[in-house]
């Protein structure tokens, strides 16, 4: 008798070959964007935000760690890309794959949930998955432009300090963005359709008003952010918070706005600092409302639960076994 195949195996290499793919294709298009907007450091070009970094570590916590070779595939489209195949470009390499793998192991050994609900979630990305894991790719990279002779010696730690920032703020902005974007969907953010239309034209008028001036005011996006997270919570300031650090990157490598008539020192230091605030102040703040809501809801559904049991106990009824062990255990908890 002919053993029969379950059509799920027969699927299941092509999914892993698609998923491949696509992990592979978007790495490459986020290396494309991060591209667009560079800045220049003793003779390096660096991306104050590298995208790809960001959409590597979600599609690992989404995919899992087998989708690595899309990684691997993507970071050699860029490289290939920007200059020829070399022992440094392998090093790159390496290092552009080996950092996302890095932090999705350090978030799989916390308990990391990639539905951001708690506190400690986001804390873990930031910490974890953000500012330890990428040590490793700006070390190994800005150390192999050294051992090369293409970096001296003496520009390692001015290189190495914007090259972790850009791939720690991929993690930031992109990482969280990925992972709460299907959230969108919820009824509970779209009957509030009229107030996000709101804070979305809001947010067109002064985003680039404030990354544009020469006033500096980039202070004026935080209670944009803080609006979006009390309101939208991961989603809203997630979205908001990309969308201005975005215009703050453009606004600095065309030297416009708040950019202007200012060292390159300056302009990198005032970028990554309002990227890296906007960045947590949306994270760390939603986090914070997301898990406030959420110990709200369990607590009036436990109210609701015993509510209905003292109503069968005074009428003289039998209590229902499940409706009474979920009681117990919202009492013990």
């Amino acid at each position: 008798m002919t053993d029969v195949v379950p059509r799920q195996d027969l699927r299941a290499p092509a999914v892993y070959v698609l998923q491949t793919l696509t992990v592979a294709a978007c790495y490459y298009a986020g290396g494309r964007l991060g591209l667009l907007y560079e800045l220049q450091v003793n003779g390096s070009v660096v991306s104050p935000i590298w995208p790809p970094t960001g959409i590597a570590v979600a599609s690992l916590l989404i995919l899992g760690a087998r989708v690595w070779p899309g990684i691997t595939l993507g970071a050699l489209l860029v490289i290939g890309h920007l200059t020829s195949l070399g022992p440094t470009s392998l090093g790159l390499l390496c290092a552009h794959t080996a950092a996302p793998l890095c932090a999705y192991w350090l978030l799989r050994r916390a308990g990391f949930r990639t539905d951001l609900g708690r506190l400690r979630d986001c804390l873990s990305l930031v910490f974890l998955g953000g500012f330890a894991a990428m040590l490793v790719s700006s070390t190994i990279a800005t150390g192999l432009l050294v051992v090369s002779g293409e970096l001296p010696a003496g520009s390692f730690w001015s290189v190495w300090l914007p090259w972790w920032v850009g791939d720690a703020m991929g993690v930031l902005l992109i990482t969280p963005t990925l992972l709460v974007l299907p959230r969108v969907r919820s009824p509970a953010h779209w009957s509030r359709w009229k107030e996000a239309l709101g804070l979305a034209a809001v947010a067109g008028v002064v985003v680039p008003f404030a990354t544009q001036s020469t006033g500096s005011l980039l202070f004026s996006v935080y209670p944009l952010l803080i609006w979006s997270a009390l309101r939208f919570e991961l989603p809203g300031s997630m979205l908001c918070a990309l969308f201005a650090s975005v215009l703050a990157t453009k606004a600095a490598t065309q030297r416009s706005g708040p950019f202007a008539h200012v060292s390159d020192t300056q302009i990198m230091v005032n970028l990554h600092a309002f990227n890296a605030a906007a960045a947590l102040t949306a994270l760390l703040l939603s986090a914070v409302i997301t898990e406030q809501h959420n110990t709200r809801r369990s607590v009036e559904q436990a109210c609701h639960e015993l509510a209905e049991v003292l109503e069968h106990l005074t009428a003289g009824e039998a209590v229902p076994h499940g409706r009474a062990q979920r009681s117990e255990g919202s009492g013990a908890a």
